[in-house]
């Protein structure tokens, strides 16, 4: 795992020096304001979403200077739906990678506005970016219209609802998996569609990536909800056992832990074996991140 580990270590560190250079050119901005996007912003975290739209560019082709914006992009959503998942009204949870969470440094008022400015960025930096690397106009206003849909009501902001519908209710597999598929899994496909698209990707290529994105995203939620039962708290930056405190539905809780271990297993295999498929795309990277999933521990 150390080569998957060292390149999630080097584009981690790339994508979070430009999202330090975006908060440092932000002009007009109340200072409070600034803190607390920043505060969130550059807490560190796995960067896994904005790592993938790195891959997936490179597997098709792409150079990760044109896809790097798209990335930034990416993480900044991801950081505004955390933001707003730990307030009191939602999670109500204290800490997050480690740290005190936004609302509990600069108060909830502070935390809603950050996670709006941050997403509202967002869109603005994909706008940049699709000017700079001159898509056909139809493609661009494509991806903006899909992150506006896969981020928003019918996707993870949906998911979030349903999420918290869901409490106490005892919900079924079936209904737990849309609920993930929405609130954790949209945000995950985007984010390899979006860099595969932006690298160049042909159609059959980019359904393939699609399926992988699709399996990586559910094993991604389930190797969570196993980490929330055996992991360690240091190092996943927030307390074990906070699903089961919130009666929240988990895949172990439903079918066991080692039945949810054996489902990681087989949806990562499925992933890469759709990627592997694919002639002329450089998939080595997107394997390794695969595998990385079975056996990371935060």
């Amino acid at each position: 795992m150390l080569k998957v580990e060292s390149y999630i270590e080097e584009k981690a560190k790339v994508v979070h020096s430009e999202l330090k250079r975006y908060m440092e050119n932000l002009q007009g901005v109340p200072q409070p304001l600034k803190e607390s996007m920043t505060y969130s912003l550059l807490a560190g975290g796995k960067r896994l979403r904005p790592i993938l739209v790195l891959a997936s560019a490179e597997a098709v082709g792409g150079k990760e200077e044109n896809a790097l914006p798209f990335a930034c992009a990416v993480e900044m959503i991801h950081t505004y739906s955390l933001i707003h998942d730990d307030l009191p009204a939602m999670d109500d949870d204290d800490f997050r990678r480690g740290n005190p969470t936004n609302h509990k440094v600069y108060g909830e008022a502070m935390a809603i506005l950050a996670g709006d400015a941050l997403l509202t960025k967002a869109f603005g930096i994909m706008t940049e970016g699709l000017k700079e690397v001159n898509l056909p106009y139809e493609i661009g206003l494509d991806l903006l219209r899909e992150c506006s849909i896969r981020v928003g009501a019918e996707g993870m902001v949906g998911g979030q609802v349903k999420d918290i519908l869901a409490e106490g209710q005892g919900v079924s597999l079936e209904t737990l998996q849309d609920i993930h598929r929405s609130k954790t899994g949209d945000l995950i496909t985007f984010s390899i569609r979006l860099g595969a698209v932006v690298g160049g990707a042909k159609e059959s290529e980019l359904h393939s990536l699609t399926g992988y994105a699709e399996r990586l995203g559910l094993a991604f939620q389930i190797q969570d909800d196993i980490l929330d039962v055996i992991g360690d708290q240091n190092k996943i930056g927030k307390p074990v056992g906070s699903d089961e405190g919130k009666n929240k539905s988990t895949y172990p809780a439903l079918l066991g832990l080692e039945a949810s271990k054996e489902w990681v297993q087989t949806l990562v295999k499925e992933a890469k074996d759709l990627v592997v498929s694919l002639d002329e795309v450089q998939s080595d990277r997107l394997l390794m991140i695969a595998d990385y999933l079975t056996v990371r521990d935060k």
